[in-house]
């Protein structure tokens, strides 16, 4: 039951689209930066990231309604300004480490972050102590959405 309650709430915000093998890390372009605004595939939700302290964190700035009402089912009653991305700490170039929080579940799962491209970002989830991962491509945007 957990394994498909994680598929599900994972689907729904921030893990479930695999990237194809073509899409390997490739170094981030020379002046890129991770900080900035994120959409995730299904174009549900937004993050910007920025330094937390030391570390790299992501906040939700924009989501859909039906990301805002799985969020609130799930015990999340308030998405917008929630941080999605949690202490990434950087392993190497282009490479974080941290938790993402899973709203519609209201739990927190080991994570990676890789910067495939200056305005592309993997973001991998992992249970079972990294056994199953998920991963998704998200996409640098300029601006957010208008609800």
């Amino acid at each position: 039951m957990f394994a498909s309650r994680f598929a599900a709430a994972a689907a729904a915000l921030t893990m479930a689209v695999a990237i194809p093998a073509a899409a390997k890390p490739q170094a981030p372009t020379p002046g890129a930066t991770i900080y900035g605004t994120w959409m995730n595939p299904y174009k549900s939700v937004a993050v910007r990231t920025g330094p937390c302290g030391e570390r790299l964190c992501g906040w939700i700035v924009w989501a859909n309604q039906e990301a805002q009402n799985d969020a609130r089912d799930g015990g999340t009653p308030k998405l917008i300004g929630t941080a999605l991305l949690e202490n990434y700490r950087a392993e190497k170039p282009g490479s974080w480490s941290g938790t993402v929080f899973v709203p519609d579940m209201n739990r927190r799962f080991y994570s990676i972050i890789q910067q495939v491209g200056p305005d592309e970002m993997k973001v991998k989830g992992c249970i079972l102590g990294g056994l199953l991962c998920k991963s998704q491509l998200w996409h640098r945007i300029a601006d957010v959405p208008h609800a």
